[in-house]
């Protein structure tokens, strides 16, 4: 099997150094859509908001930031595991979240460690699980939850692994935003380090089952707690604690994505977000996706 589950588990934790600027930044921050236009702010190019993601003596980062951080990946970390061996065309993330432990600063030095705590056995298919924990010289800054989707690698008879699925709740969403992803917008996100040809090469998403290249779900994930901030968290990035998704459809440069937010859902100091695709009747994006905040 390309993947054995045991040796990858096993394996002795890696280290990596981390290191980032204001440009890391703000080309992250302009890969997620930061500057441009919105229903709510049509002139965001220059909007004082926005320039709190695109201008260098304004910065503040958004806490997404942190699977880009130093170009570091977490799919291509889980990748390069001892055990793992697996065709790129088969990989899609799975899930993600990440965990402050305070706020990322816009220029930063840090060392990262990540370890394979599981690989389950979902069938069809197999489930890497990454987590890297980041620290700096003061200390921790984020941990880094990972689940990698391997098509066609299951099978060995592993565990399957939890399953729980987080319901909507049954009112109506506080808040709901259009975001619009531009048809470059993988093409400018994939800078911050994701180079996987998924998300640029028609010929490869052609060999991955697709009919044209596919966003980045972590584009997405960072497009959405952008939203979530500037809507439901007054523009403050320090107020997040944690944000979580599980990646449950593609999305197509070029389409809008539609958002809608429940405040302390699913409990008080939390917002939980739905993300759909409205071009493709609703198709569903982002689910089981919570911001725990201050």
């Amino acid at each position: 099997m390309p993947i054995d589950a045991a040796k990858a588990v096993a394996a002795e934790p890696r280290t990596s150094d981390l290191a980032w600027d204001h440009k890391d930044v703000q080309l992250y921050h302009l890969g997620i859509g930061a500057g441009a236009a919105t229903e709510e702010r049509p002139g965001a190019a220059t909007d004082p908001d926005e320039l709190r993601y695109t201008l260098e003596s304004r910065l503040h980062v958004l806490p997404s930031f942190a699977t880009v951080a130093g170009g570091g990946m977490a799919v291509v970390g889980g990748l390069s595991s001892p055990g793992i061996d697996v065709d790129l065309a088969a990989v899609l993330h799975g899930a993600q979240k990440i965990t402050l432990h305070r706020p990322i600063p816009v220029k930063g030095a840090a060392h990262q460690t990540s370890t394979v705590p599981a690989v389950y056995d979902k069938g069809k298919a197999a489930v890497i699980v990454l987590r890297s924990e980041t620290a700096d010289e003061d200390g921790p800054l984020w941990t880094s939850d990972t689940q990698i989707f391997v098509r066609g690698e299951g099978g060995w008879g592993g565990d399957r692994g939890p399953s729980s699925r987080l319901e909507l709740p049954e009112r109506a969403p506080d808040h709901t935003v259009t975001r619009l992803i531009r048809p470059d917008q993988a093409l400018l996100y994939r800078l911050s380090g994701d180079w996987n040809p998924l998300h640029a090469d028609p010929e490869f998403a052609a060999l991955a089952g697709f009919d044209k290249p596919i966003l980045h779900g972590l584009c997405s994930y960072g497009v959405t707690l952008k939203a979530v901030v500037d809507t439901a968290l007054d523009g403050d990035v320090g107020r997040v604690r944690s944000y979580a998704t599980r990646f449950a459809g593609v999305v197509f440069p070029g389409e809008p994505l539609r958002i809608r937010m429940w405040r302390d859902a699913p409990g008080p100091g939390s917002v939980q977000v739905s993300v759909t695709a409205p071009d493709r009747e609703e198709a569903p994006v982002l689910a089981d996706t919570v911001v725990e905040h201050a």
